[in-house]
């Protein structure tokens, strides 16, 4: 199974930052010393061009991540200070999730063990995320023709809200979240389907199938969504790990 690894571009932060930045090398060890991948199947990704950006992010956006001339309210709703070696970490993680789902594609499961920056919207990065990979992803395997409709199925505690802003209203991209209903963000934007779940002790408790901090998908939603899930298809799979 090929598997994408970016932590060799490390992100230098302050003393005391309390983002655990060492998480994705002790992550590529565990899956190099498990044995998971094959000869050459540990592989850095590409970092991802302007074209390949420009279809999830706005121009404007990208140039000041490029150039270093983000305001420094912006910087610190990203929560990084920036560096070259921050766009380049930033593209880089981005092009893993682009040569995973390239590779699912081809070998019917790949992964990302970077990527996951599902709270970097159009226009903004926030919550150390700066370029949103999965819409980055979900757009490039179009344009290249390899995919039609693509559903993203987001596991982590957190909404993605960057992901279903970026994304809403594209009917041929469907967009599901699951996450601690009261986690950051605190202002949910709304995926195809969010389920938000309480969190604590009942956390495991799934029988409300949407919470009272999500909305209910409407039925032009759900509709899609059942037409989604008839479709005949391949199965193929990508996971993205690294989220933040």
């Amino acid at each position: 199974m090929k598997v994408f690894y970016s932590d060799q571009f490390v992100l230098p932060l302050p003393e005391g930052h309390r983002f655990p930045m060492k998480k994705y090398s002790m992550l590529r060890e565990r899956v190099d010393g498990a044995g998971i991948c094959g000869p050459g199947e540990l592989r850095v990704p590409h970092a991802v061009t302007d074209e390949e950006v420009l279809r999830a992010h706005e121009r404007g956006y990208l140039q000041h991540v490029v150039s270093g001339t983000l305001s420094r309210q912006e910087m610190r709703r990203i929560g990084f200070p920036w560096s070259e070696r921050m766009v380049e970490r930033s593209r880089r993680a981005s092009g893993g999730t682009v040569g995973a789902c390239r590779a699912a594609l081809e070998e019917g499961v790949a992964a990302n063990l970077a990527g996951g920056t599902h709270h970097a919207f159009a226009d903004r990065g926030e919550g150390f995320c700066v370029l949103n990979d999965s819409a980055i992803a979900a757009r490039t395997l179009q344009a290249e023709g390899r995919v039609g409709n693509v559903v993203v199925i987001d596991t982590d505690v957190h909404q993605g809200n960057g992901t279903a802003a970026i994304l809403e209203g594209d009917p041929t991209v469907f967009t599901f979240s699951i996450h601690g209903e009261k986690n950051y963000p605190f202002h949910k934007e709304t995926s195809d389907l969010d389920v938000g779940l309480p969190t604590g002790p009942t956390t495991a408790r799934t029988s409300k199938p949407w919470s009272s901090g999500s909305k209910r998908p409407s039925t032009a939603r759900a509709r899609r969504w059942r037409s989604f899930s008839r479709a005949p298809t391949r199965t193929r799979g990508t996971g993205s790990a690294g989220s933040p």
